[in-house]
């Protein structure tokens, strides 16, 4: 039984990280790291196992997240962070799609290489304070009067975990703009099949030697094994 355990473990190359709620609680002064989670990310680059962060973050751009978890005591590069973000403007240069934005303000610069004139889809992200009726009867509107609506959106998931307690994460608005537009959303980041094969493609490794760790059972954990993956789930962030 033992070595049956080290030959799993050998078979292990890589492995892709949650950030929120594994790695740290964000909130107000830019959060808080998790015990034990700077020393973990220290300990798995110094075993020699590939570390690629796999996160649904959509409140910062890439390297504005970067800086803050370094800030936290994370040795983590832009290279290293997979994230909604540039995967949804492959999608809309790939497509020819002109986004309306429904995104937190610190993410708009992500988006400043794209044309948004005439806007023919609306791009919806954890807009946080953004997220106020005016703003998603805008989105609404733009998408019910389109011959063919297309909503993409960067993540579906139900809620998470800041400081101060659980917050509505972007999928409870997907939601809402699916149902008042009788349309389903296009997910980017986490659990899209496409968007964890985008990280396992950066961090060089195939899915049945990488294992995925989050405190989502849904958009990590599940995500990630209906990608080949295997997945383990932490008993931190959103977890109950």
């Amino acid at each position: 039984m033992a070595e049956r355990g080290r030959g799993w473990a050998r078979a292990v190359r890589g492995l892709l990280l949650d950030v929120s709620g594994v790695l740290y609680d964000s909130g107000a002064g830019g959060g808080v790291p998790i015990a034990g989670s700077v020393e973990a990310v220290r300990r798995i680059k110094a075993s020699g196992l590939k570390l690629q962060l796999c996160t649904n973050e959509t409140q910062a751009t890439r390297e504005s997240f970067v800086r803050k978890l370094r800030a936290l005591g994370f040795d983590i590069s832009v290279a290293q962070v997979t994230a909604p973000a540039p995967a949804a403007c492959h999608l809309l240069r790939e497509r020819g799609l002109r986004p309306h934005l429904l995104v937190h303000h610190d993410l708009v610069p992500e988006f400043a290489e794209i044309d948004k004139t005439n806007p023919n889809c609306v791009v919806l992200g954890d807009a946080a304070e953004n997220f106020t009726y005016a703003n998603l009867n805008e989105a609404f509107r733009l998408l019910i009067g389109m011959e063919k609506p297309v909503l993409i959106s960067l993540g579906k998931g139900r809620y998470y975990k800041e400081t101060d307690g659980l917050k509505l994460d972007v999928g409870a608005y997907m939601k809402a703009l699916e149902y008042a537009c009788d349309i389903q959303a296009e997910v980017v980041g986490k659990p899209s099949k496409r968007f964890f094969e985008s990280a396992l493609a950066e961090l060089g490794v195939p899915p049945e030697q990488a294992i995925m760790i989050g405190d989502d059972i849904v958009n990590d954990v599940g995500g990630a094994q209906q990608c080949g993956m295997r997945a383990l789930q932490v008993r931190t962030g959103k977890f109950r």
